[in-house]
């Protein structure tokens, strides 16, 4: 091979080491791969949703998952206590407070509610059949590890106080990139 091939050869393949290195830290920089995690939006605040929403998150997490849910818009408001009450409110917080359900079990189905019938025949049909109400998948979420993160956004626009929020051993109140970051490190992500 003459002198100038050699010389080219050789830079070629400098090249090549080269585009490998920036290659290399490229994906170095990207961070970890996505994790055993499930991270779940909870938008909506309607008893099917909101059942279907805890045996997701209470099957991942007993299948060993890491799960994360944001709660946010409709969805904040099963999250209120019973008989919470934050006084200092606004007139459209008042408003939002007096029309929007006082906690999970005052949820309605989202289809054939029916005056609040349907929801009375889920309840007995779920009763009936030993299927865990609610409340239970709430406690067994918490037991599991399931975290809970409230959309501080969803709550000022509809007059939330946090001392009107549940107690619950995992949760957090955040804003959606604290969400977002948890979303993007996930091999799972729904929206219910």
């Amino acid at each position: 091979m003459s002198a100038p091939a050699t010389m080219q050869a050789t830079t070629h393949y400098q090249d090549l080491e080269f585009q490998i290195a920036e290659l290399r830290k490229k994906v170095e920089e990207l961070g970890p791969a996505q994790e055993n995690k499930l991270s779940m939006i909870v938008f909506s605040g309607d008893l099917d949703k909101l059942l279907a929403s805890m045996i997701i998150a209470t099957g991942a997490a007993a299948m060993g998952m890491k799960v994360v849910l944001f709660f946010t818009f409709w969805g904040t408001a099963a999250l209120r206590k019973a008989n919470g009450d934050a006084r200092g409110k606004d007139f459209m917080s008042k408003m939002f407070g007096w029309m929007l359900p006082k906690g999970r079990n005052k949820t309605k189905l989202s289809q054939m509610n029916m005056g609040g019938m349907g929801t009375a025949m889920l309840k007995g049909l779920m009763k009936k059949k030993n299927a865990p109400s609610l409340d239970q998948l709430f406690e067994m979420a918490g037991q599991l590890g399931v975290e809970i993160k409230v959309c501080e956004m969803s709550m000022d626009l509809m007059g939330f106080k946090r001392e009107e929020i549940i107690d619950y051993p995992n949760l957090e109140y955040v804003g959606v990139a604290t969400f977002l970051n948890h979303s993007r490190k996930s091999i799972n992500q729904l929206f219910i």
